[in-house]
């Protein structure tokens, strides 16, 4: 199967604004863009039958409508139209597995201005073989959409700690594709022993930024010979790593964080940093998975 960028669809406009953010990806990418609508209610395609008899007249006028106004703005893109008769969630990590990406729509609450993600969609984003990317509706009265953010370029976070290599591929590769700048963001909590009567020995807190500065130099260089013409920039926080990387996130087009593909039986399948970027960031954020 050739390379796609594939949206969930399910009629709502968070699923929409998923789309024209995903039409967008492809079109920069120059990948064919697929829109799949999974219903387990599908029936196979009928003869000819009025629409108020045929089943799956509603399954097929959500993806019909979107094709034809992603068309409308992207008109030298391919796009394909998919109805699947399975469950959703099954149906979306099928595609994922299939597609170079998988785009979802994500509602937010505006109130606590935090992601609310379905059980559909944490299933998907906690278990999907390739990147997961949430896009949320674009607000009223706010600043730019999720599509004219991403001139803000791309912030990955970064731990330092075991491999980063899918982490980074993806996020260069969104720069490289998109024209815009990279900033890889370290966090690093003080140390208990940091800690004085006064707020924080700054002789401790100096050294503990350099050599984690030291560091994410030592990671990002390699990546930085490969894509040359991306201009990276990369910072330290001395802060928890999920405080730390939503705070880089402000004003971003873009927000990539990793997930670790095998964790130990019991523990939660999304890690802090991922948990605290897909409730928190205001901007498009993609879920790596990595080794």
């Amino acid at each position: 199967m050739e390379p796609v960028v594939t949206v969930g669809l399910d009629g709502s406009p968070e699923s929409l604004a998923a789309a024209h953010w995903a039409a967008d990806e492809a079109e920069h990418r120059r990948l064919t863009l697929r829109l799949l609508h999974a219903w387990p209610l599908l029936m196979p395609e009928p003869a000819q039958v009025p629409a108020e008899v045929d089943q799956n007249y509603w399954a097929r006028r959500i993806v019909h409508n979107a094709k034809a106004e992603l068309q409308a703005r992207h008109p030298a893109l391919v796009i394909v139209g998919s109805l699947v008769a399975d469950d959703a969630q099954e149906a979306l990590l099928h595609a994922a597995s299939e597609s170079e990406m998988l785009v979802l729509g994500s509602r937010g609450l505006e109130p606590i201005e935090s992601y609310f993600l379905g059980d559909v969609s944490m299933h998907v984003v906690a278990r999907a073989e390739q990147p997961v990317v949430l896009v949320r509706a674009e607000a009223r009265k706010e600043g730019p959409s999720p599509i004219e953010g991403m001139a803000a370029g791309v912030v990955v976070a970064l731990k330092l700690h075991g491999p980063c290599d899918d982490l980074l591929a993806f996020a260069f590769g969104t720069a490289v594709a998109r024209g815009v700048p990279l900033r890889a963001v370290h966090g690093r909590s003080v140390p208990v022993h940091a800690h004085v009567p006064w707020g924080v020995d700054h002789d401790i807190t100096e050294e503990i930024t350099r050599d984690a500065q030291k560091s994410l130099s030592q990671v990002l260089r390699p990546w930085r010979e490969k894509f040359p013409g991306v201009v990276v920039d990369d910072g330290v926080g001395l802060e928890s790593p999920a405080r730390a990387v939503v705070r880089a996130a402000a004003g971003a087009g873009l927000l990539v964080v990793g997930r670790r593909k095998h964790r130990p039986a019991l523990a939660p399948r999304l890690g802090s940093v991922a948990h605290a970027a897909i409730h928190h960031a205001r901007c498009p954020v993609a879920v790596v998975p990595h080794d």
